[in-house]
């Protein structure tokens, strides 16, 4: 079918070709000349036409789509006919041409008009037709936003097939010069604060935002606008994820939650964190989760001589690893390791066979009410799994061990969060010459396995109702890239001990969360998706902190979303005898004298968050920690 359409294309071309040369010779002269000339200079006419035919192949004239012919492709077709011209020109320096050089040049331009004219017409008769259908049918009215190249562009592609991407109405440009103006045909009609009323007047059923070099403030208070509206809304995807010229309908993806936090893309210091990756052996433990698989995705970046990828969950592993090589690995080795941290024999095998360099621990069980649960299991995995990886970095000689921690270590109501602050006690306490512990603690992360988000979106797709625990609990949020390039820069600011604390920005309230989801689905909450309050479950709080009620902000670090904070020691062997005690009550059946030892070590831990959630409520829903306060000073 391609090849006989192209055959097709090529009978028409030099129909057009032979066109031109007539039209030529009878404007410049008469039809007498044009006999006489068909008569005496037919060879030189076929070479012509052959010359001009593989100039046209060369140009790649057809190669394009005409549906979608536009400048370029008319640039291609004027470039064919100058070149075309000038090879003839030379050619007729070997070759007795029957032709004047005006006739030649008369020629060229009718070539240009003609093919070109051809190949852009099928364009506009498509686009008639398209708009023709479009009288009396039932299609999605598109608003563009943004009335650029990649506005304009969207425009095209919906003008194209309408019946199935819908019809664009609209656009929306906060330029002043281009209000009023036409895009394609598409009428701009106003700016980001027209965009309610615009959807209103022209029964709009989907917004695409398709700017995707608009800065992040900018992008989050256009969606609050698209949000009001109760249009379904879409984007393109922003330049981190494609190039420009790359544009195309299919790319266009709902908008998520991450596009309305309004943070604006990380600034790393590439050679601080290239000094400690580069050419070295690095482990990721928990390498196939959300967090681990993003830092083995950075990793690679950074171009370590291998990269060792250790998890218990095989299919994740083996997910990634087929990822990572699919999209190149430039030299890097990759090794995988199908193990639990809590195997201690099994860790210090690997460490002798593969002596890593630089490990980043984040292999953890991290869901709050099932670790109440089973709290045994939480001390077993996130505690003396992290030790296993201390001890076996101190005895092979690892250069730098980051831990991946949670501000749910902080003033903990849960067994997780008192396990992953446990955790950080042993990495700020552990005295080794050769290896430098630090631990990185943030927020929740965005679209994680096992996050609300996630949750919230199945629950959206099934008609609801949207599960939220109470209506005024807030948590930090990140997105995975944004936490996992910043824990790679704390790594490579870690002297030993320290507590990193990643800038969250502001706290976000679940249930609002939940309503913009609802929303950018264009749909209503509360009337067509039922919000359904279900209460805490063990061990959750209203809210989370960032630093504990002994810590304090001791300095900003050379990057401006990562603070240190600086907690009191505790000295390690003492430490190990109180970890030699919970060992010993993890393996008994005494579950009342395990809580209290969880008390004794983290004495910050209330079992019980009734107290501690009522104290945030009665404080206006305010973080109440002075130390916050202080480190949002810092921040400032």
């Amino acid at each position: 079918m391609k090849s006989t359409r192209k055959f097709s294309v090529v009978l028409l071309d030099i129909a057009f070709l032979f066109a031109s040369i007539v039209i030529a010779v009878v404007l410049k002269a008469n039809f007498e000349r044009l006999f006489f000339l068909l008569e005496n200079g037919l060879t030189f006419i076929i070479l012509m036409l052959g010359l001009k035919l593989l100039m046209m192949k060369l140009l790649m004239l057809y190669d394009s789509l005409w549906e979608h012919a536009s400048v370029d492709e008319l640039i291609r077709i004027t470039s064919f006919g100058i070149l075309s011209h000038l090879l003839v020109a030379l050619m007729d320096l070997y070759f007795e041409s029957p032709f004047s050089y005006k006739s030649l040049l008369l020629i060229s331009f009718f070539d240009v008009v003609l093919i070109g004219g051809f190949r852009l017409s099928y364009r506009v008769i498509r686009r008639l037709k398209n708009r023709a259908y479009t009288i009396g049918q039932n299609y999605k009215n598109i608003l563009i936003i943004g009335a650029g190249r990649t506005g304009g562009m969207m425009a095209r592609h919906l003008l194209s097939e309408p019946q199935r991407f819908g019809y664009p109405k609209a656009f929306i440009d906060d330029d002043p010069r281009k209000e009023g103006t036409l895009v394609n045909g598409i009428k701009v009609m106003g700016n980001r604060y027209d965009i309610l009323s615009v959807v209103k007047r022209q029964r709009i059923d989907e917004i695409i935002l398709a700017i995707p070099t608009v800065p992040m403030q900018d992008r989050k208070e256009i969606l609050e606008e698209c949000k009001r509206t109760g249009a379904k809304v879409k984007t393109v995807p922003s330049l981190e994820e494609m190039m420009i010229d790359n544009v195309d309908i299919k790319k266009i993806r709902d908008v998520e939650i991450e596009d309305l936090l309004g943070r604006d893309e990380i600034t790393l210091n590439m050679e601080g964190i290239k000094d400690y990756l580069e050419g070295k052996i690095v482990l990721v433990t928990g390498g196939g989760g959300s967090i681990g698989s993003e830092l083995c995705r950075q990793i690679v970046r950074f171009a370590p001589k291998k990269l060792i990828i250790l998890d218990i969950n095989e299919n994740s592993v083996y997910d990634l690893t087929n990822e990572l090589r699919s999209r190149g690995l430039g030299g890097v080795e990759l090794d995988t390791v199908i193990t639990s941290v809590r195997d201690r024999k099994e860790l210090f095998r690997v460490f002798n066979d593969l002596r890593p360099q630089v490990v980043f621990h984040a292999a953890a069980h991290k869901h709050v009410p099932l670790m109440e649960r089973s709290p045994r299991e939480a001390i077993k995995n996130n505690v003396f799994g992290t030790l296993n990886l201390v001890d076996a970095s101190i005895n092979y000689g690892t250069e730098r061990f980051v831990l991946i921690s949670t501000d749910k270590a902080v003033n903990p109501t849960s067994v997780m969060g008192v396990s992953k602050r446990i955790a950080e006690m042993i990495v700020q306490s552990v005295e080794s010459h050769k290896t430098v512990f630090t631990a990185v603690r943030f927020g929740n992360v965005l679209g994680s396995n096992g996050s609300v988000i996630p949750l919230f979106k199945k629950q959206i797709q099934e008609g609801g109702p949207v599960t939220v625990t109470h209506k005024d609990m807030v948590r930090y949020f990140m997105t995975i890239p944004e936490a996992s390039r910043l824990m790679l820069q704390a790594g490579g600011l870690a002297k030993g001990g320290d507590v990193f604390v990643l800038d969250m920005g502001e706290p976000v309230r679940i249930l609002n969360l939940a309503e913009d989801l609802i929303r950018l689905s264009g749909l209503e909450p509360h009337k067509d998706i039922e919000i359904k309050f279900t209460g805490l479950r063990l061990g959750e709080k209203l809210y989370e902190e960032l630093l504990t009620s002994e810590e304090s902000v001791e300095s900003k670090t050379q990057h401006e979303k990562i603070f240190i904070g600086k907690p009191n020691k505790v000295e390690y062997p003492f430490l190990l005898k109180r970890l030699e005690m919970l060992k010993e009550l993890v393996h008994g059946e005494d579950q009342e004298a395990l809580l209290d030892m969880f008390e004794s070590m983290v004495t910050s831990y209330q079992r019980d968050n009734r107290q501690i959630n009522k104290a945030f409520l009665d404080n206006g829903c305010v973080v109440p920690s002075p130390e916050m306060q202080q480190w949002n000073v810092v921040m400032t």
